[in-house]
Parts: structure tokens; sequence; C-alpha cells
């Protein structure tokens, strides 16, 4: 049995996908990067004194230190107290375990992220934070005219001493 057609005819299959294009970056796929609105950076920065930015470009680098999508965050160790934005595409997963795997190995790493409870990478890692925190509100990244059309967390990386 075929499925049921979408649009009538290729001129409106045409004017559906130019209508799509049209769109606001915030509602199509075109980039994964978000800009950490520098607002709740600082506010962040003020609690946790990052070192290292794990994941910038020179344009948006919130750190002195930072690794770039040339440097590739992911082959390079992580120190310190870092600060981590992540690409929110298909490996955003491996960012997050990095992170928890960082933390492991003695670095503070404080993630913003869409709060996607759905997905497998939440489940394995987020839920093993030492702190989830659900932003009130939606984002409004890198100075974009409209807010985020995901809700954002803050996750804190950080191993517990064990007594």
């Amino acid at each position: 049995m075929a499925r049921p057609r979408k649009y009538a005819t290729n001129a409106e299959r045409q004017a559906a996908y130019r209508k799509r294009k049209k769109r606001s970056v915030h509602f199509r796929s075109d980039s994964f990067e978000w800009s950490t609105p520098q607002d709740l950076f600082d506010e962040l920065h003020r609690e946790f004194a990052f070192d290292l930015d794990v994941c910038a470009t020179v344009e948006n680098a919130k750190c002195e230190r930072f690794y770039s999508r040339r440097d590739d965050g992911l082959k390079q160790p992580w120190f310190g107290t870092c600060w981590c934005n992540p690409p929110y595409g298909r490996d955003i997963g491996r960012w997050v375990e990095k992170s928890l795997q960082a933390s492991r190995d003695g670095a503070v790493v404080v993630c913003l992220l869409p709060s996607r409870t759905d997905t497998r990478w939440w489940h394995e890692c987020v839920s093993q934070a030492e702190d989830v925190r659900f932003l009130r509100g939606r984002l409004r990244f890198g100075g974009h005219e409209n807010s985020a059309p995901f809700p954002s967390v803050v996750a804190v990386f950080r191993m517990q001493s064990r007594p």
C-alpha cells in the first residue's frame, strides 16, 4: 500500500521547501553551534572560575585558553575547570561522554546542554552529573533575535570526594 501524498503537486512541495529554507537558523539544522549567552556565562564563571573552554571558535571563546574545531577538543586533555557548550548535533553525546570521563580524571566540567531527557546520552551521562540545573524559559543564543526552540540545562560534572 502506497503512502499518501503530503502535497498534491510538485509546485506545492517546492513552495513548502522554499518556506522552510527561509526560516531562522533557530528552527533549522543549518548550524549546530549555539554561542553561549554572555550573561549566563558570566554568572557561571563567577561561581566556577573556568580555566578552559573545550569547544569554541576564535569568535566565541569564553576563556583565554580554548580548543577550537581545528584542535578537536574531543582528542585533547581536559583539566582544571572546563566550560563546554558543545555543538548540538549528532555528536553531542560524544561531548557529554567526554565531560563525564574528564570529571572522573579530576577535571570539573560545566556544560550548557539542550534538555533532551529522551536521549541515550542524557540517561547514560547527564544522569551521573553532580548537579543538573534546568534553566527557566528559553535562552537567546549569540545575539540572535529569537530564543532557542528548546529548553536548556547546565550540567556540572565533578567527582564527589568519597569518604
